[in-house]
């Protein structure tokens, strides 16, 4: 067999595994939005933000995270640029740091979208239950609309991407459309007691604990980070990508502070904490019903499920692409990174993030985990994981332009990742040091303590990457010339 055969066929081949699609800018964006879950944060994180945070300033928040991101996204979207490959943690500590930290940062990705999924997932399932119930219908186990969630996913996440880019354009246009639409009657009827600014007084931001307030400030955005996922699937990435990032972190965290902000003004900076307390998890529904009458209340109570289903939707699709990338490098089985001839699509890795999915649910249900267990257990380790995963990518971002020079702009390759790399250093720090607070677990009193929870849940985000630490020394102690190749196997499929 010829040289010329052989380059045929290995070109063809990797053709076959190239991932195919036609997104703009805006289906970007309005995918990896969809992953933040934004009306769920409204409605479930932001009240507890009030509580725990610091209070009526929370809101600012969310601009302080906004810049914390989009100096991470400098550095992002300038390295994706010189990447030949859709962009992941794994990709960019791969070609940034190494093949080893590569692949202790892929399964740390690996466990961070994974137990975050599950956990909407759960919390998915259990709320149509109960919303069937208020219903008048009958009791359904949670468990078994989780499951019927994770196959209607999969289905889409098994044809092209442009059909779950759709649904999920629809889904999220209608959740923040109802939440602006809250916050444009509030202002427009004066509030409680007036349009009021304390939330922006420096004394209210820093009153209670910022630290608290910042740090679930950060977890509202998980899934902004994603947008260099689908480098291969959209237009023109070079453009794209960088829009569709920037674009996430601003809509995200603007939209984020305005809903925050309306709901004190709703309810009356004096009277926020109490009603929060009171049940935080139906502040947003009876702020609704106060201000757009029992239709408006219904409405978000079902935009909330589309909001959970849109994010498992989105978080589906980005799994997918990390096993895709991983099968390529030869990582994971080489099956797994196969491409659907029609749909463009990963459709076996789908298949197998949606066993996974079942899988975990069925395993947690017979343990006897409640959906509410789940849910924080879960988001807790994703919350940990996923800053940490953005650190890493800052610090990948600064070694790789030093080493490689490609860009000489120090804003893009020193400045920008160096300041995203602090603020996001230490909100890890913070996570982890507030970690029984995030997840939950408290001591006989009641109050939030380290305990066999904590301890577990934080074991698992050190274990993985510790995962791919040992592939990487197996690898290159038995097949030292794959382990060599890992990076080059990016560049085959270009």
């Amino acid at each position: 067999m010829d040289a010329s055969t052989t380059t045929s066929r290995s070109t063809a081949t990797s053709q076959e595994r190239n991932l195919r699609g036609n997104l703009g800018a805006v289906s970007v964006t309005f995918m990896v939005i969809a992953a933040a879950a934004p009306l769920t944060v409204v409605g479930g994180l932001v009240p507890i933000g009030y509580l725990v945070g610091n209070g009526i300033g929370f809101p600012v928040m969310f601009l302080v995270a906004t810049v914390i991101l989009l100096l991470f996204s400098v550095g992002l979207t300038a390295m994706s640029r010189y990447l030949p490959k859709a962009g992941s943690f794994f990709v960019f500590a791969t070609h940034g740091l190494g093949r080893t930290p590569g692949l202790a940062t892929a399964y740390l990705a690996l466990v961070c979208y994974t137990t975050v999924q599950i956990a909407v997932f759960s919390y998915l399932g259990a709320t149509i239950s109960s919303s069937i119930v208020l219903l008048g219908g009958p009791e359904i186990p949670w468990w078994l609309l989780t499951l019927a969630s994770v196959a209607l996913v999969g289905a889409l996440g098994y044809r092209r991407i442009e059909l779950s880019s759709r649904v999920l354009v629809v889904v999220l246009l209608a959740e923040i459309g109802i939440v602006v639409l809250l916050g444009v009657v509030i202002l427009a009827t004066g509030g409680a007691d007036g349009v009021t600014f304390g939330s922006f007084l420096l004394q209210n931001v820093l009153s209670g604990a910022p630290a608290l307030g910042l740090m679930f400030a950060i977890a509202s955005f998980i899934g902004f980070e994603s947008t260099v996922v689908y480098r291969d699937e959209v237009r023109m990435p070079e453009r794209t990508i960088p829009r569709a990032t920037y674009a996430s972190a601003i809509v995200i965290g603007v939209f984020y502070a305005f809903a925050a902000w309306a709901v004190v003004v709703g309810v009356g900076e004096g009277n926020v904490i109490d009603e929060a307390a009171a049940d935080p998890t139906t502040l947003i529904t009876r702020v609704t019903e106060q201000y757009l009458g029992p239709i408006g209340s219904i409405a978000v109570a079902v935009l909330f499920l589309g909001s959970m289903f849109a994010a498992v939707l989105s978080l589906h699709n980005v799994l997918t692409r990390y096993h895709h990338a991983m099968a390529n490098a030869r990582v994971l089985p080489h099956r797994v990174g196969a491409v659907h001839t029609h749909h463009g699509s990963p459709h076996v890795a789908s298949i197998v993030q949606v066993a996974t999915s079942a899988i975990a649910i069925i395993v947690l249900m017979l343990i006897g985990f409640t959906p509410e267990n789940i849910f924080s257990w879960f988001a807790g380790i994703g919350t940990l994981a996923i800053v940490i995963l953005m650190a890493v990518t800052c610090l990948s971002v600064v070694v790789y332009f030093a080493r490689t020079r490609v860009l000489r702009s120090p804003w893009h390759t020193v400045i920008a990742p160096t300041l995203g790399f602090v603020g996001l250093a230490v909100s890890a720090v913070l996570i982890a040091a507030n970690f029984p607070l995030l997840v939950s677990d408290v001591d006989a009193e009641g109050n939030p303590a380290w305990g066999p929870v904590s301890i577990v849940l934080v074991s698992v985000v050190v274990i993985a990457p510790v995962i791919g630490l040992v592939q990487a020394a197996v690898m290159r102690a038995k097949a030292p010339e794959a382990y060599a190749q890992i990076v080059r196997r990016f560049d085959e499929n270009a």
